[in-house]
């Protein structure tokens, strides 16, 4: 076997040992950096419905740009799944004799449950109404302004949006709304990515939202 060869059949016992050890919200993958086309050669866990022969993703690629000896491994950054289900994510890029990356060893943690479970227990450890802070994100791009108000949103619901009803996510729409996501361009598009729904949707939730504040009376005085 060559040395490319040992190295990817060793990690594999590692992916089956990390996927039994952190349990069935886990996925691991390996990847084949030397075939971008069908990188994905072993994945231990199902969390992203992927199979061998997957290619690779975009962030590998895009690190892949990088000279060599710049590449550096990620870790615990956030991901999402296509069904909108939130994932935590670490890449670990695995280099040969030369010091060439070869292959990526990654970790995919569904965080959805843990999300969801830490919510549902939050009003026994705090007084949400006393614990709400006005917190603020100091945004480097317009998709970090969006992906901010949106976690809030998600917070304020209670669920990952994967297991929101259609009225949870109409709601999460509607609080979206109050605090001025859409007035930002290519909100309804990140939305609905994240929210795991289309785009005709979220247009459609925003109609009724707004027919709905549009036939509001205002109060008198």
């Amino acid at each position: 076997m060559t040395e490319n060869a040992v190295l990817l059949h060793n990690l594999q016992g590692i992916a089956e040992a990390v996927v039994n050890f952190l349990g069935r919200n886990c996925e691991v993958c390996i990847h084949d950096l030397t075939s971008l086309q069908k990188s994905l050669v072993f994945i231990a866990g199902e969390v992203t419905g992927r199979k061998p022969g997957a290619p690779a993703t975009d962030l590998l690629v895009t690190a892949l740009q990088q000279d060599d000896h710049e590449i550096r491994d990620m870790h615990n950054y956030r991901t999402m799944s296509n069904d909108g289900r939130s994932l935590k994510s670490t890449t670990v890029f695995i280099r040969n004799a030369s010091r060439k990356p070869i292959a990526a060893f990654c970790i995919n943690l569904d965080t959805t449950e843990f999300f969801n479970a830490s919510q549902a227990l939050l009003p026994f450890i705090n007084n949400l109404e006393t614990a709400q802070e006005n917190n603020e994100t100091f945004a480097r791009s317009v998709d970090e302004t969006i992906d901010s108000l949106f976690s809030r949103a998600v917070i304020e619901i209670g669920k990952q949006p994967v297991t929101m009803n259609t009225e949870e996510k109409i709601r999460l729409t509607e609080i979206l709304e109050k605090n001025g996501a859409f007035r930002l361009k290519g909100a309804v598009e990140q939305v609905a990515l994240m929210a795991g729904i289309s785009k005709h949707s979220v247009y459609s939730y925003l109609k009724k939202i707004r027919a709905r504040e549009a036939n509001t009376p205002i109060p008198t005085t």
